[in-house]
């Protein structure tokens, strides 16, 4: 048989004990452990047993958050689209009202401008006399007319293009030539 030496065997009888006991010890810190996981657990789990509920709130929240984002993208591509259509728009408009004629008063004549972004539009201007309104319609094609322009005109186009019409200074100039132009 096998002969063992006292001595190894007394230190075998202690450690086995310590070793088991250092085991239980072990056990019992990886069971308090696990207790307080499944506790917390708890608070994930669905009364249903189903699903977790914060995981599906946070689910919830990223599959809201990839809507948000789909629906900016798609409001972006509406704005650009909105502003390409928004430069041909009649934005630029201003107003000088003037005396034509000297022997007219009250500032009955007027000269309008309508423009885009671009500076293309038409100018409105009606003279008033005494006996008569005449009106003319002018094309403008990047702040400029093929037909020639009045003063008036000119200023009123200038005034549209930087947009400072309520600027505007009240003309009262005199022309006696003003039906006659076009």
């Amino acid at each position: 048989m096998l002969s063992i030496d006292p001595n190894t065997l007394d230190v075998l009888a202690i450690a086995g004990p310590a070793v088991g006991a250092a085991g239980l010890l072990a056990a019992a810190v990886v069971a308090l452990r696990l207790r307080r996981l499944r506790r917390d657990f708890v608070v994930l789990e669905s009364p249903d047993g189903g699903r977790d509920t914060v995981v599906a709130a946070v689910q919830r929240q990223v599959d809201e958050v990839g809507r948000l984002r789909r629906d900016v993208a798609g409001a972006r591509t509406d704005l650009d689209a909105a502003r390409a259509e928004l430069t041909d728009a009649i934005r630029h408009v201003a107003v000088v009202r003037y005396d034509a004629f000297q022997d007219m008063g009250g500032r009955m004549s007027f000269s309008a401008a309508l423009l885009d972004d671009a500076g293309d539009g038409l100018v409105l201007t009606a003279i008033n006399g005494r006996t008569e309104t005449r009106a003319y319609a002018k094309g403008i094609k990047a702040g400029r007319s093929e037909q020639s322009l009045s003063p008036e005109e000119e200023q009123v186009i200038a005034f549209a293009i930087r947009g400072d019409a309520a600027s505007a200074p009240r003309r009262t100039s005199h022309r006696r030539d003003a039906p006659a132009r076009t």
